[in-house]
């Protein structure tokens, strides 16, 4: 049966188990891009003569560029098609990953790393709206928890990637790595087809019936602030937001955190070290947490998910923080991962169940990426707080912003078994 507790790849189509590929790929290759520049900041740090400030800051323009590419993505999904705007992404953050390791200044960087947020922003929103109007909807929510749980493996694979180059090579060839994801574009343009439900909503007679109609919430972007959409699109915005503002506060500065001495507030793991918890933190914590909300969503429902997976990432922030010996740091940093990070999973679940297709990418756009937006501040104010008090200190305000997300997740809708509209 389709709701059987397995992985859901034999009960549907060839094309429809391409287009979840297509967007594991490309939501797996943005982590491995994005956080190239965590794994070296430390270095980068050091040859850039950057302060932790300047550093958090630069992230921050990442997140803040993210939040934009998000919304311009899911406007081009909506008007050209998810599959086009998934390519333009993926295009976007290789290219300026690439050219990260050819800046000989912060402000080169720093605009390398903006333009590469603008291509990481559009890709999630572009990729979870193209499954989830190409998978049925009793599948949906699994098949969503897969391309998310992605995003760990491609973080996975950074730290990787990260630790053989950094042994061999400096912080500048890490950054050349990361032009690979170009390629998958190729396979892209070949094998994978267009949303059906976008093409049918663009077929010349329906776009002419639906452009003769007027006022309805799916006219324009401003429907999304009116009824029905306005109390679930600000409560998706902010569950998103402050899981963001932790999530980014905390795993933008984990990996210098592991790898820096202890006398600058840091466990001096070294790079070995860092690198092998930081593969243990993504494959045991991150990728298992993804994963999992599909299923505890569908047996729990939507709602009470996020309330488990925010709830329980808000009680380990502070333990995990107070941790010194390896062995410790290894299992909390597992737990945090798991609660920390898979309740993203339910974003692109219950966004898709929301909002209607005609403003399905752009409304996961605002309501992710603009949260991102807003969360782009993290990693600056978690570097000013950990320059001035101490890393572990500063990772007590990501536990509060976790809570905080448990909070306004009561206010979300149940959207479990609901059909796309």
């Amino acid at each position: 049966m389709a709701t059987s507790l397995g992985f859901p790849f034999t009960q549907v189509t060839s094309a429809q188990r391409r287009t979840l590929l297509a967007a594991a790929l490309g939501w797996m290759l943005d982590a491995f891009d994005a956080m190239l520049y965590a794994l070296v900041l430390a270095h980068v740090m050091r040859d850039l003569g950057m302060t932790k400030g300047t550093a958090g800051l630069l992230n921050s323009l990442t997140l803040l560029a993210s939040g934009i590419g998000g919304v311009a993505f899911g406007f081009i999904a909506d008007r050209l098609g998810r599959k086009r705007a998934l390519m333009l992404s993926i295009l976007t953050y290789s290219v300026c990953s690439f050219a990260s390791g050819l800046a000989t200044s912060v402000l080169m960087l720093a605009i390398f790393r903006f333009i590469l947020g603008l291509g990481m922003g559009g890709e999630w929103n572009t990729g979870a709206t193209l499954v989830a109007e190409t998978w049925p909807t009793e599948l949906r929510a699994k098949a969503i928890s897969i391309v998310q749980s992605s995003w760990a493996i491609g973080y996975a694979l950074a730290a990787l990637a990260t630790g053989i180059v950094l042994h061999y090579a400096d912080w500048r060839m890490a950054f050349f790595v990361g032009i690979l994801p170009a390629l998958v574009v190729l396979w892209i343009r070949r094998s994978v087809p267009e949303s059906e439900m976008w093409r049918e909503r663009h077929r010349p007679d329906v776009a002419r019936q639906i452009g003769s109609t007027t006022g309805g919430p799916e006219t324009g972007f401003a429907g999304l602030f009116k009824p029905p959409y306005l109390k679930p699109t600000l409560a998706l915005l902010f569950v998103n937001f402050f899981g963001m503002f932790a999530w980014w506060g905390l795993f933008t500065w984990i990996p210098p955190y592991l790898s820096l001495p202890a006398e600058q507030g840091g466990r001096g793991f070294g790079i070995m070290g860092t690198t092998t918890l930081l593969v243990v933190l993504n494959l045991v914590g991150m990728f298992p947490g993804y994963a999992s909300f599909g299923w505890v969503a569908d047996y729990l429902g939507r709602r009470k998910s996020f309330l488990l997976y925010t709830f329980m990432a808000a009680v380990t922030v502070p333990i995990y923080a107070m941790a010194t010996a390896p062995w410790a740091v290894m299992m909390l940093g597992a737990v945090l991962a798991f609660f920390g990070t898979g309740f993203f999973s339910g974003s692109g679940i219950i966004g898709s169940e929301i909002f209607p297709t005609g403003v399905r990418a752009r409304a996961l756009g605002l309501t992710y990426n603009g949260a991102r937006t807003m969360s782009s501040i993290a990693p600056f104010v978690i570097g000013r707080v950990g320059q001035a008090k101490g890393l572990s200190w500063a990772f007590y305000l990501c536990g509060a912003s976790f809570l905080l997300a448990c909070f306004v997740a009561t206010q979300l809708p149940e959207t479990k078994g609901k059909p796309l509209e």
